[in-house]
């Protein structure tokens, strides 16, 4: 469900993002190239996710 989610986040908000700066320069907006890039963003934030630790810190404990 994780995998899903962060996805479907991805690909509405860089989609978006993708419409809206190619609306502001004035170019056409291609959506394939935001479905990409959607894909690439999503596969690094899964990345970030997997490299940091969930425990906390030891400082953290004893507060």
């Amino acid at each position: 469900m994780q995998y899903i989610a962060t996805f479907f986040w991805s690909f509405l908000l860089v989609t978006m993002l993708n419409y809206v700066v190619s609306s502001v320069l004035g170019v056409n907006f291609d959506f394939v190239t935001g479905a990409i890039i959607s894909l690439i963003f999503s596969v690094l934030v899964l990345i970030v996710t997997a490299i940091i630790p969930n425990e906390p810190t030891p400082e953290a404990e004893h507060h």
